[in-house]
C-alpha cells in the first residue's frame, strides 16, 4: 500500500510530510506504519516502517532522526546521525540531507520551516510540553542557528480535537495556575469534566511567541481510526499498546 503524506503549503518548498498510518507493514493493533522505536511492536518491522519514511524523505535511514520524547521543553540541536537518541521533544538543525522527526499519538506534531535561512525544526508538543513552553523553545534554538521567527512558519499535524479531549477539573487548574486567560482554551462537558482545545492552545504559543504563520492541518487522531493511531482511543477501547504517527522534515 502507498504511504499517505499530508503537506502544507506554508512549509513549501521544503521536502516534509505529517505521516498516515496507511502504507506501513504493521498488523494487529499496530497495522500500518508504526514508526514507534518504544512500542511493543516487533523492532524489525518498525525498522521497515522508519525506511520507508526514510526513502520518501530522500534520506538515508540513519538521517531519519528523532529523539527519546519525555514531555519536556528541551530542544536537540542536531546536524548529523546519531549514536544515541537525546533525550528532548524538539529538535533544530541548518544541515541539509538530515530528516528531522516526531513521534505521536494525539500529541501536537509541529514542523518550523525559515527557508530564506536554511534552518528547520520539529516539536512533539502535549499537553505538558506546550504549557512548559516548547514550542517557543524550539524557535530559540532556531534563531540560535540564524532563523529570524518573524520568517518562521509552523504547522501542527493531525492531534486530538477538543471534542475528543475530555479532562477533569485538576487539569483546568494547571492551567489556570499558570495564566487565568487559559480558560478559554476549555468548554464545558459532562457533571464536572471539560474539553480541552489542545491545538488551539499550540497555535495561541505560537502566535503569541512571534512566529511569522502558524496553522493546524485540523486533522483529528482520536476520530480516524483508518488514518492515524491515538493513544486516548486505544485506551478506551482497552487496547494494551498503540501505534506511533510520524511527521518529518528537511532541507
Amino acid at each position: 500500500m502507498t504511504l499517505e503524506i499530508l503537506t502544507a503549503d506554508s512549509l513549501t518548498p521544503l521536502r516534509h510530510g505529517f505521516f498516515t498510518r496507511k502504507g506501513g507493514a504493521s498488523s494487529g493493533i499496530f497495522r500500518g506504519l508504526n514508526c514507534g522505536i518504544g512500542s511493543s511492536d516487533q523492532s524489525e518491522i518498525v525498522s521497515i516502517n522508519r525506511a520507508r519514511v526514510a526513502a520518501a524523505m530522500e534520506v538515508p535511514d540513519d538521517h531519519l532522526l528523532t529523539v527519546h520524547q519525555v514531555h519536556s521543553a528541551s530542544v536537540a540541536i542536531v546536524d548529523g546521525p546519531l549514536t544515541e537518541r537525546p533525550r528532548a521533544d524538539a529538535m533544530a538543525t541548518r544541515t541539509p540531507g538530515v530528516a528531522l522527526g516526531i513521534l505521536t499519538a494525539d500529541c501536537q506534531p509541529v514542523l518550523f520551516a525559515d527557508p530564506t535561512a536554511g534552518v528547520i525544526g520539529a516539536a512533539h508538543a502535549g499537553w505538558r510540553g506546550a504549557l512548559d513552553g516548547v514550542l517557543e523553545a524550539t524557535l530559540d534554538a532556531m534563531e540560535g542557528l540564524g532563523a529570524d521567527r518573524g520568517n518562521v512558519s509552523a504547522v501542527i499535524g493531525p492531534a486530538i480535537s477538543q471534542a475528543a479531549y475530555e479532562v477533569g477539573p485538576e487539569f483546568l487548574d494547571t492551567f489556570l495556575a499558570e495564566d487565568t486567560d487559559y480558560s478559554r482554551f476549555f468548554a464545558g462537558g459532562s457533571g464536572d469534566r471539560m474539553h480541552f482545545d489542545l491545538t488551539g492552545f499550540g497555535l495561541h504559543r505560537l502566535r503569541t511567541a512571534g512566529v511569522g504563520h502558524a496553522e493546524w492541518t485540523r486533522h483529528c487522531t482520536y476520530g480516524d481510526s483508518e488514518r492515524f493511531y491515538s493513544f486516548r482511543r486505544a485506551t478506551h477501547l482497552g487496547e494494551v499498546d498503540y501505534g506511533r504517527l510520524i511527521a518529518a522534515i528537511r532541507l
